[in-house]
């Protein structure tokens, strides 16, 4: 699963993320591919960061925009 960071949910992604895990954990990763899976991670994790940054941002405004309504 290679998706585009624009297509990717915060729940695939939380998802992709959980599937690597189990991998490294069970040892069904070879040299090979830990370098890519760490890489994959390491953007997901950011996608992640990002979408939660985002989200609290306009939680924030719009609670701002109830708050001056009520004044």
């Amino acid at each position: 699963m290679n998706t585009s960071k624009k297509n990717t949910s915060y729940k695939e992604a939380i998802t992709e993320i959980e599937e690597i895990l189990k991998q490294l954990e069970n040892n069904e990763l070879d040299v090979d591919e830990l370098s890519e899976k760490v890489k994959r991670v390491s953007q997901l994790v950011t996608l992640c960061k990002e979408k939660l940054h985002n989200t609290e941002q306009e939680i924030d405004k719009i609670l701002k925009e109830m708050d001056t309504s009520y004044q």
